[in-house]
């Protein structure tokens, strides 16, 4: 292959880490690769699915709904786990509703009329969990007073920082690392719950990529952690290490996406 072109459907705030590791696996494996990021999401979801871009970080709703196609054209290669200990030494993450520091909501049943955003439609982070949630709450539609699509987990964080809106489920991994970037945040903002865990989103790779390829790429991310290189790329990300994950990891979303079904924000 003559140029690996790997994309990131995560937060803007953990680019920088894709781009290290598009740059360690380019001196690992010893091929040119490129980290696309500066197209609009959409366009690189075209891409990735016309092969022009081989491997990517998906959102685990957006694999379960890839791999479950006829003829699934991808497959796992790997997942982070996160260094905090709230992950347990797991490939999971939660999603945090959070508020404003001087909001008058202290509990999700708080929230009952207020206004909500979330990041986009095809995120289990920010809207399948919250929708799966509701479900088992017996909440099937009008729970929230207002539901603003904000197009990112950045931009809800900030429509809450500005009090457009009353709350947001934030991606944990999101959250922390732009607390790790604006430690002033702690005291603007207050989690009042955590939704999860789910399986966290996963790297994946096209099978159209020649098997070699594949399996090398997933040793070399398998073994960051063991290089002092690579465990200050992945620390950058609070990231421990990657492990390999199969797609019966991914069932749990598969269950909340049809309990969701019944529920419209």
């Amino acid at each position: 292959m003559d140029l690996l072109k790997l994309t990131s459907f995560q937060a803007a705030n953990a680019d920088f880490v894709c781009q290290a590791v598009a740059g360690y696996i380019a001196k690992r494996l010893g091929i040119p690769t490129q980290f696309i990021n500066n197209i609009a999401w959409q366009e690189r979801e075209r891409l990735f699915e016309i092969g022009e871009i081989q491997v990517s970080w998906l959102c685990g709703l957006s694999y379960v709904w890839k791999a479950d196609q006829e003829n699934p054209r991808l497959e796992l290669l790997v997942a982070p786990v996160m260094q905090p200990a709230r992950y347990q030494n797991r490939p999971i993450y939660f999603s945090d509703v959070v508020v404003h520091r001087h909001s008058d909501f202290y509990t999700f049943a708080d929230l009952q009329g207020a206004s909500w955003a979330y990041n986009e439609p095809y995120s289990q982070s920010g809207y399948n969990i919250t929708r799966y949630h509701l479900a088992r709450l017996g909440k099937t539609s009008g729970y929230f007073g207002q539901v603003i699509e904000a197009g990112a987990h950045q931009t809800a964080l900030e429509m809450i920082l500005k009090r457009q809106v009353d709350a947001s489920a934030i991606d944990s991994t999101v959250l922390e690392l732009e607390l790790q970037h604006r430690p002033d945040l702690a005291d603007q903002v207050r989690i009042i719950e955590t939704l999860g865990p789910s399986p966290i989103p996963p790297w994946v790779i096209l099978k159209r990529a020649p098997q070699e390829l594949r399996t090398a790429l997933g040793a070399s991310l398998l073994e960051m952690h063991q290089d002092p290189e690579g465990r200050v790329i992945l620390a950058a990300g609070q990231m421990a290490r990657f492990v390999r994950v199969e797609d019966r990891d991914y069932d749990p979303i598969r269950e909340m996406a049809q309990k969701a079904e019944t529920v419209i924000l």
